[in-house]
This record gives structure tokens, sequence and C-alpha cells, in this order.
């Protein structure tokens, strides 16, 4: 005679989650990832001086870069110092306040900085901030 009946059945059904759990961690590295390239730069590359002091500014910024060699830019595209009062002027709608960031190498003459602020001081609205670098701890 046959027996045609399992053995088997007393073993339940089990899901392995081994898997599952590596597809998600991949995903989650995939997004950790592609997130620190959303970071956006507004300036020109520019060695910057040090301030202990200095704080992150939240509200929308227009950068104004002064390179080593005193080449103005701004928001990345070069501009004359005379020509820079005006474009702000653009840039900065009317009752309305922006934060203007002066990212200016720290080998940049001393009267090309002030020339540059004393610009940016003529247009009602914009706030001037001063870029620096924390100072490495010691």
């Amino acid at each position: 005679m046959l027996n045609l009946i399992d053995d088997d059945l007393d073993t339940p059904a089990e899901i392995n989650i081994v898997p599952m759990i590596d597809v998600i961690f991949s995903i989650l590295a995939f997004f950790i990832i592609s997130t620190l390239f959303l970071t956006r730069s507004e300036g020109l590359p520019v060695n910057l001086p040090k301030a202990s002091t200095s704080q992150q500014q939240k509200t929308e910024q227009i950068a104004i870069t002064i390179d080593s060699e005193g080449e103005v830019a701004l928001n990345r595209e070069s501009i004359e110092i005379a020509q820079l009062e005006n474009s702000l002027r653009q840039l900065i709608p009317n009752n309305d306040s922006r934060i203007v960031i002066l990212n200016a190498d720290e080998a940049v003459n001393h009267g090309k900085v002030v020339e540059v602020m004393d610009q940016i001081r003529r247009v009602e609205g914009a706030k001037l901030a001063i870029a620096t670098k924390k100072p490495d701890s010691e």
C-alpha cells in the first residue's frame, strides 16, 4: 500500500527577511550618498580667512567673489566693480532684503575689498556678510 500523507506538515512556513534588509540598506546608502552632492556652492573657490565667531546664514543669498588676482564675480559670473551696484539692484526686489556674501581671498588687496563693500552698501536691502572659515581646532 502507498502512503500519500506528507510528513513535513509539522514545519511552519517561514519568510526570510535578510535579503529584504540588505536591499533596504542599499537604498538607504544610495540616498545618503546622493544627498551629499545636492549642496549648492554659489561662489568661486577661494582661500577664505578664518574667524572663530563665524555663523552660517539661512536666507536667500547673493555671492560676490574676489579671487586672488582681484577679479570680481557676482554669482559666479565676472563683473566690473562699476557695474556691481546696478546688478545688485536688479537681483534685490523692492521692499526686500537679501544677504550678500563677500567671498574675498585672503591674498586680495584690502583696498579692493573695501571698494566692493562700498558698492554693496549703496544698495538698499543688501545685508553684507563676509565669508570666513572656522579655524582648525588645535
